[in-house]
């Protein structure tokens, strides 16, 4: 009895000592956070006072914020007040204004219409993506001193308003002959972006839809292309979640619903407040719990995309094709700041149904050069499907058909980022009024040399990674003393690296032809011909399609492996 009064005493000390360390610590802690934010408060203070120039006390004080913040992870981010409006337009998919995604001309040294969206003022008033606004509502619109992204915001402050207030667009546009100048009157309203710009048939009985975010409702934008494919036959079903970079986790949950039966629990969060701690199951009655599934994914794939695609994955409810997803396994939530700032903050991880966490990047871990450390797949842990199948953590979604994308070349990203594509398909929009369909947008080869001419007709030059790689090598043989002996082998292969625009543009053709094409179809048939166009050479749709065109090989894929 003794001994064991003796033991409990002991448990009891040491309890208590642990929780006065505990204490301690937290006190510590809490000693530390004050005293460092009188340091801050007083070090700038003491410069506010003292230094020998004027300081910007905003932008300082903006930076600051930014260093800290540069400690976490790239999604806790502050919104001030005159950002919180961007915030909530991410989140909801909403705002208010004319419906066109504008961007800065440098050609011009002004902002250009790049793409109305179908079926909001903007379209429905004429506007034409490669207008070229000078005056919204009487107020010039010029650049004077203000950087590009600075008169980008201003332009799009200017386009945007209350529902329902009207002004006059003055544009340039491009005609045949020289430009015309055009007064476009247009009444603002809600716009929301189609977060399903398309769907359809790609074959007698598969159906294709395509998410291009988890906007709010999105839900009910996939319930409702689901059910018209349904009757337009489809017996089976791809999703296209490529390039999604997420969004809302209720809605992917929702969604996921539509395939698996109510009840069940898709993704559990864990965080250090208790706030944090949830778990998120299935509400609803399904509406398909036996058609085949395959879901198209890539590394722009995350987030509220990679719970859709690793929670079906996980449930053995559909073949994910294509390549491993980003791996953002981060939960955030918006936190309400003084003088109506918003805090976005990360709070949680999430997990999938089989438990996993798939996170590929440890924000608390940093390489050599600063750089947050990736969880390497030696690391990672193996998880099991509800068939038994292998599935591990970390890293992201590893697709269960995996189909390798092809590198866009350097080239293109030039032309692209020079308004090269943009122009030219300003140009055969104004040759080709009219557009039947997305079948009939082909580049002729007459085209594009067309195509060619202008791009050389600009002194197009781009930055080629071989020339730079070269002059690397070169450098460091001169260092190691080996460039007198490999002299002649430099030079041939200086001739053979010879930068030769018109053979980069017949070498790369395929892809800045697609690039074309795609762009082309924007014009005439919004982001629904975009993507359309994608699907006209898309290797990843058509392991897809095969797969779910060979039910045995569908099914043995969802199935436990035999032992």
């Amino acid at each position: 009895m003794k001994l064991k009064r003796l033991l409990i005493g002991l448990l009891l000390f040491c309890t208590g000592g642990t929780a006065a360390v505990s204490a301690q610590s937290a006190d510590d802690r809490r000693f530390q956070i004050s005293k460092n934010l009188d340091i801050l408060n007083s070090i700038f203070k003491e410069l506010d006072l003292f230094y020998v120039d004027t300081l910007n006390a905003q932008k300082m004080i903006e930076e600051g914020i930014e260093g800290m913040l540069s400690l976490t992870d790239p999604y806790t981010e502050y919104y001030p007040s005159e950002e919180v409006s961007s915030l909530k337009e991410m989140i909801t998919g909403k705002y208010a204004g004319i419906g066109a995604t504008i961007r800065y001309y440098e050609r011009m040294d002004r902002i250009a219409v790049m793409e109305p969206i179908e079926g909001m003022p903007a379209a429905e008033a004429g506007v034409k993506a490669g207008d070229i606004i000078l005056s919204v509502g009487g107020k010039d619109m010029t650049r004077g001193t203000m950087k590009p992204q600075e008169f980008s915001s201003k332009v799009s402050e200017a386009l945007r308003g209350e529902p329902g207030t009207s002004f006059v667009l003055k544009v340039q546009r491009p005609t045949l002959g020289d430009s015309t100048v055009l007064e476009i009157p247009i009444t603002r309203r809600s716009i929301r972006q189609n977060p399903v710009p398309y769907y359809g048939m790609v074959s007698d009985s598969i159906g294709y839809m395509v998410l291009t975010s988890f906007t709010d409702n999105c839900a009910k934008d996939m319930k409702k292309a689901f059910i018209e494919l349904k009757q337009q036959g489809a017996a089976s079903l791809v999703i296209d979640l490529r390039d999604n970079g997420g969004g809302s986790l209720q809605e992917a949950v929702e969604i996921v619903n539509f395939f698996v039966p109510k009840g069940q629990e898709i993704v559990v969060t864990k965080g250090k407040l208790q706030q944090a701690q949830g778990s998120f199951a299935t509400q609803n009655e399904p509406i398909d719990t036996e058609i085949p599934i395959a879901v198209l994914v890539n590394g722009g794939t995350a987030s509220a995309s990679e719970i859709t695609s690793g929670a079906l994955q996980d449930l053995d409810r559909a073949v994910v094709v294509g390549g491993r997803t980003y791996g953002k396994g981060l939960v955030q939530t918006t936190r309400a700041l003084p003088y109506d700032g918003t805090l976005k903050v990360t709070t949680s991880k999430y997990y999938i149904p089989s438990g996993r966490c798939i996170q590929a990047i440890d924000y608390a871990k940093k390489n050599a050069d600063g750089s947050a450390a990736r969880i390497p797949d030696s690391l990672t842990t193996v998880f099991h499907t509800a068939a038994g199948r292998e599935v591990r953590d970390g890293g992201g979604i590893r697709p269960d058909i995996e189909v390798k994308e092809e590198k866009l070349p350097n080239i293109l990203f030039y032309l692209v980022n020079e308004d090269l594509i943009f122009d030219y398909a300003t140009r055969y929009c104004l040759e080709h009024p009219q557009v039947s369909s997305v079948g009939d947008i082909v580049l002729t080869d007459e085209e594009y040399a067309a195509f060619k001419e202008l791009v050389k007709s600009r002194k197009f030059t781009y930055d080629r990674q071989s020339e730079k790689m070269l002059k690397s090598l070169k450098e460091m043989a001169e260092f190691e003393g080996y460039m007198e002996e490999a002299a002649e082998e430099f030079k041939a292969l200086e001739q053979k690296l010879n930068h030769n625009l018109d053979r980069d543009l017949d070498f790369f053709a395929r892809p800045i032809r697609n690039q074309l094409e795609q762009e082309i179809a924007t014009r005439y048939f919004y982001q629904r011909g975009a993507a359309m166009q994608r699907l006209r050479d898309d290797k990843a749709l058509e392991q897809a399609i095969e797969v779910l065109s060979q039910p045995e090989r569908y099914r043995k894929l969802l199935s436990a492996p035999e032992r």
